[in-house]
């Protein structure tokens, strides 16, 4: 017993001096661009004249470039004043109820090319004002103050008044303009407590907390003795590439090459604040795998155009991963001086720093003249559009420019930007004349997401093959993913099966988007495995698109469904300040079968925002499966009249006007649904399936042939004009749709059946 209790003591003694060093090591803190300032007195002083330094300041009159000497501007003939008062600057506009009043500035909000302006509001927010400052030249037509909605009247209630949800700085905003933010919502209250380390983009925004580094200095020996291999100086976020490779110039195609695959957090440290995402988690490890941390957007309608172009203000991530040379190994520091933000090098020199200027800097290459805007190689390859009313954003998918695909697809290009009097295929001929062999005789992504927003006969096809090709850039396939829901047939197993072991994240995180909205046991299983992705956005996409499918799975894949389940929830409560996210809670418990929590999800969702239309629906949804669609139906009216051109509002009192046999007033909501959103085939069938029951086939028909045309791959609108010509006694017509059915799912052995049973009538 003696020798046991010695034992015993030792491996506790042991115990304690093996823990002994990690409890000693906490966790990195945020110590404040100060304490950099006395080591990195080069590296600081870059930094105080860059964009980051001066993301948010706080209002002085060294900080604010915006006339407040009593300077007027009015929009909507609703008048705004700017005036001083000593160092207080204020603002006399046009408040949440719709009277003036005053407010003080508290925060300047960038430098160039405009400047924003941010007022304290109760509850601890802060509100972007809606009318900004121009600090451009006035040469430029800037030095002046301007409305960034010039063509919308925003009024007192509004989500986009400056007053309104849609610019709280404390989700919109602060997260990219400061250092070590923590939200602090309390959902109970609808308050925040924001808090920062640095009010600014500082030093530990990029390279992490830096406690660690701090005393790694301070024991340092002096002077100093050089970092030896492998150390990390105590640094949070290693930022150097660890891959030893460097770049090398290729004299046959000159252009540089990376002497070894890049390995680097840089991509990820940037991409937070230059893409549009949902946060997954609420604080992320500054360089920790994106993915972890963010779920970045895809190259969606109303963000990007078809072939990848930036549409909306989507910033440069979703571009870049795109690019060539983001394949190749570039990263955000090979071009941009990251203190300072400034270019490597001015004009084509930054691009000649991997393209060899003789080959590339010539009129041989542009065509253009050299000194001439048509020999500068960003207006080509990094054509600009304006956001915000005067800023100017290049696209850095740094892409070769395509006028045909503009002739095919209607997207924009380099050519007819500068050359806005000539067509796009004027553009297109003259390419093909300089490269015979270009671009343009190879095939494009574009084609095959272009194919999938509109419906197209192919597009399964289109986007199956792009799914799989695994020299197209991931961000694309992952789009492609999600367009295939609702198209899928049996042909697409093996594209999707293909994502689900993708080496690339994104493309596996997009993988459930493909999914339809109850998949049967062979896709659950199929799909089952990503519950158990390294990747933490892997496992909340799948446990999204799986929740409610448990009795399909086996026990361990149902623990891991629930442990997913778990970080889906905390992932959306990040945004718990935000209706969207209840409404996507509600939609989780419905799944699950937990109607009271869904509801009570939403009713939590319209607390916050009173106005928010999407809650409405679904809150009047979850009447129907209650059987109250009274309640649903004054529901969906008061939604309607906040927002009269809500397609979804209109499409769902239609459907409850049906259940109250209610057939006249029912009719002309589906109606109007149809009308506000042409691009929906679901709501044009079902109008047409209504006009049909009311009497009216002919122009049921007339609503469907021209959903038909719109979206020739949508089998619901080619079965309903399959039903309806058979059963008005138009057999002809009948078997044409059925042959284009037939066409379009040429392995549905249903769809021959089809064929044949109404050849035989």
């Amino acid at each position: 017993m003696a020798l046991l209790r010695w034992l015993v003591t030792l491996v506790l003694l042991l115990g304690v001096a093996w823990l002994s060093p990690l409890r000693a090591q906490e966790a990195p803190r945020f110590v404040g661009a100060k304490a950099c300032a006395a080591c990195h007195p080069s590296e600081t002083s870059l930094w105080k004249g860059s964009h980051h330094a001066r993301a948010m300041q706080e209002a002085t009159p060294a900080t604010v470039l915006g006339d407040f000497n009593n300077a007027s501007f009015t929009q909507f003939g609703i008048p705004t004043t700017f005036s001083r008062a000593g160092d207080r600057f204020v603002v006399r506009t046009e408040g949440p109820d719709g009277y003036p009043h005053e407010y003080d500035v508290a925060y300047t909000f960038g430098v160039d090319p405009l400047q924003q302006y941010l007022i304290r509001f109760p509850g601890g927010r802060l509100q972007a004002l809606g009318i900004a400052w121009d600090a451009r030249p006035k040469a430029s037509g800037g030095q002046r103050w301007f409305g960034l909605y010039p063509e919308q009247r925003l009024r007192a209630g509004d989500r986009l008044h400056w007053t309104g949800r849609d610019q709280t700085w404390n989700y919109q905003c602060a997260d990219c303009h400061t250092t070590d933010l923590r939200r602090n919502f309390d959902l109970a209250t609808n308050a925040y407590a924001t808090a920062f380390t640095d009010v600014d983009v500082a030093c530990e925004a990029c390279h992490g907390a830096g406690s660690v580094h701090v005393a790694w200095a301070e024991v340092r020996p002096k002077p100093p003795v050089p970092v030896t291999p492998g150390d990390r100086m105590g640094l949070a976020n290693w930022l150097r590439p660890t891959d030893g490779g460097g770049w090398e110039m290729d004299v046959q195609t000159g252009i540089a090459h990376r002497t070894a695959p890049l390995a680097s957090t840089e991509p990820d440290t940037c991409a937070p604040c230059h893409m549009r995402r949902k946060k997954l988690l609420d604080t992320p490890l500054v360089g920790a795998p994106l993915l972890d941390g963010y779920l970045p957007a895809l190259l969606d309608p109303g963000y990007y155009f078809p072939d990848g172009q930036i549409d909306g203000e989507v910033f440069e991530y979703g571009s870049f991963v795109q690019s060539r040379m983001h394949q190749a190994g570039v990263t955000c520091s090979n071009c941009h001086e990251p203190h300072g933000l400034r270019l490597r090098v001015e004009g084509n020199a930054v691009c000649g720093q991997c393209h060899m200027a003789a080959r590339f800097d010539s009129t041989a290459h542009h065509h253009h003249e050299p000194s001439g805007t048509g020999g500068q190689c960003v207006n080509c390859h990094m054509p600009t559009r304006t956001y915000m009313i005067v800023h100017d954003r290049h696209d850095h998918s740094l892409r070769v420019p395509r006028p045909d695909l503009s002739a095919s697809l209607g997207t924009p290009n380099a050519c007819t930007q500068c050359h806005a009097d000539r067509p796009a295929d004027w553009a297109a001929r003259a390419v093909a004349a300089w490269y015979p062999a270009g671009r343009r005789t190879t095939s494009h992504f574009g084609a095959a997401l272009q194919a999938g927003r509109t419906g197209a006969a192919d597009a399964e096809r289109l986007l199956d093959a792009l799914i799989l090709d695994a020299g197209q850039p991931p961000i694309a396939r992952a789009t492609a993913l999600g367009l295939l829901r609702n198209r899928a047939t049996g042909t697409s197993e093996a594209a999707v099966k293909a994502a689900i072991t993708d080496p690339n994240p994104l493309v596996r995180a997009a993988v459930p988007r493909a999914l339809p909205a109850a998949p049967g046991r062979s896709m659950v299983q199929g799909v089952a495995p990503l519950l158990n992705d390294r990747v933490r956005a892997v496992r909340v996409e799948a446990a999204r698109a799986l929740a409610g499918t448990e009795a399909q799975m086996t026990d361990p894949q149902r623990v891991a469904l629930a442990r997913g389940l778990r970080e889906l929830l905390n992932a959306e409560l990040v945004d718990a300040d935000r209706s969207e996210s209840h409404l996507n809670i509600g939609l989780l418990y419905l799944r699950l079968g937990q109607a009271t929590q869904a509801e009570e999800a939403y009713q939590t969702a319209l607390r916050l925002d009173p106005r928010f239309v999407p809650g409405m629906v679904n809150l009047a949804d979850l009447d129907r499966m209650r059987g109250r669609d009274q309640e649903g139906a004054e529901l969906l009216r008061r939604a309607i009249a906040i927002e009269p051109g809500n397609a979804d509002a209109w499409h769902a009192l239609g459907l409850t006007l049906v259940r109250q046999r209610n057939a006249a007033d029912a009719l002309q909501a589906l109606r109007r649904a149809n009308e506000l959103a042409p691009g929906n085939p679901r709501y044009a069938y079902v109008y047409a399936v209504a006009l049909n029951s009311a009497g009216m086939t002919k122009q049921a028909i007339a609503v469907l042939e021209q959903a038909h045309r719109q979206h020739p791959a949508d089998r619901d609108v080619l079965l309903g004009l399959i039903t309806i010509a058979r059963d008005s006694g138009d057999p002809d017509a009948a078997q044409r749709y059925a042959r284009d059915l037939v066409a379009l799912t040429p392995s549905d052995p249903q769809a021959r059946l089809l064929l044949e049973q109404l050849g035989r009538r």
